[in-house]
């Protein structure tokens, strides 16, 4: 099968300095992860004089400086040079779960119409780190996935209408674990229905670096100086979230930017450490990625869920195997926040969770 990638490419146009190279934005993301232009360029694959006429042109651009240089001290971004590149991260965060969705939608449709047919197996999942770990896997070793990435609520619901082969959504682990299934009974009410295990995970609060704000507890997010980032209306996380603050009286109302949303965890992380918010709620491994202050506050299974037929398809068969190597787990356990322990653990819906 044809594998398709979109990226998103981003650049800036000004009637006095025309456009300003989208390279400038990767050069100057490179600089910041490597700590100096010419390591830099040697991992972009560029001239060190090349990578210099690019800083050369953006700071014309701005007319302004980009790049601070000390010999023997490396590079280091200027203020302008540093919001370029969160506005990057924030760019991919945002957009590139969904950018995935429409390549394998895509994908899916040029084999429908090609001699290769179009019979992928079809996963309709939550975006999540270990999820996505298991589809490359399953790319890697020649298998055809369909993929999307949606809410839990879209997944199950997809699952139930027979629009997919398998769903991925995530269940709190303790007090909040009987309001989701209640919540997903509706779409998961067959007698047939499996949960596999792909692993656990930390959801909790995610705070500027240091934790200016000294934000420790939910109830600070009420606080008057303190601004939030959420996830969607019909995200799992936010729904977790909602729960959570119900749980412990506090009102959504009194939060400030409640109703304001990134769609992603990352770009959530993105926003925090733009500083363009105090706090966020979502997984550690984006918080840590961002270099953000975490604080845990549930753990959670993530399971693909499929009716027991199902479990026969090759490409199930095929997941149960990746599961259950110690090299995919490995790979798991390597991502903050998750623990691949029961990764493969097969059990029919109606005993895989025990009361909380």
């Amino acid at each position: 099968m044809n594998k398709i990638s979109i990226k998103p490419v981003w650049t800036i146009q000004s009637t006095e300095s025309g456009t300003l190279s989208p390279r400038l934005i990767e050069l100057l993301s490179s600089v910041h992860q490597e700590g100096s232009l010419l390591a830099a360029c040697q991992k972009l694959g560029l001239s060190y004089r090349h990578g210099w006429d690019l800083v050369r042109g953006g700071e014309n651009h701005f007319n302004t400086t980009l790049l601070h240089m000390e010999r023997g001290k490396g590079s280091t971004l200027s203020p302008l040079a540093e919001k370029l590149v969160w506005a990057d991260h924030r760019i991919l965060a945002r957009l590139q779960p969904i950018l995935d969705s429409l390549a394998s939608e895509l994908q899916t449709e040029i084999a429908r119409i090609s001699q290769r047919g179009g019979n992928a197996f079809r996963l309709h999942a939550s975006y999540g780190f270990s999820v996505e770990k298991l589809i490359e896997a399953l790319i890697g070793s020649g298998q055809e996935i369909e993929r999307r990435y949606a809410s839990s609520t879209a997944a199950a619901a997809a699952l139930h209408d027979g629009h997919c082969d398998a769903c991925g959504i995530h269940i709190p682990i303790g007090s909040q674990q009987a309001r989701a299934l209640t919540h997903y009974a509706q779409w998961l009410g067959c007698e047939d229905l499996l949960v596999i295990d792909i692993a656990t995970r930390r959801q909790g609060l995610m705070l500027a670096p240091g934790n200016p704000k000294k934000i420790y507890e939910l109830n600070d997010l009420a606080r008057a100086d303190v601004r939030f980032i959420n996830r969607p209306a019909d995200s799992g996380t936010r729904f977790l979230l909602e729960g959570l603050l119900a749980e412990q009286g506090i009102a959504s109302g009194a939060i400030h930017g409640f109703e304001q949303s990134e769609a992603t965890h990352a770009s959530v992380a993105a926003f925090v450490a733009s500083g363009l918010a105090d706090a966020g709620f979502g997984l550690e491994r984006p918080a840590r990625y961002f270099q953000l202050d975490f604080i845990p506050m549930v753990n959670e299974r993530y399971v693909l869920i499929c009716r027991a037929p199902i479990l026969q398809h090759p490409v199930m068969q095929e997941i149960l195997r990746i599961l259950a190597d110690p090299a995919f787990k490995s790979s798991v356990d390597a991502l903050p926040g998750y623990d691949s322990r029961h990764s493969g653990t097969v059990t029919p819906l109606a005993q895989a969770f025990s009361p909380a």
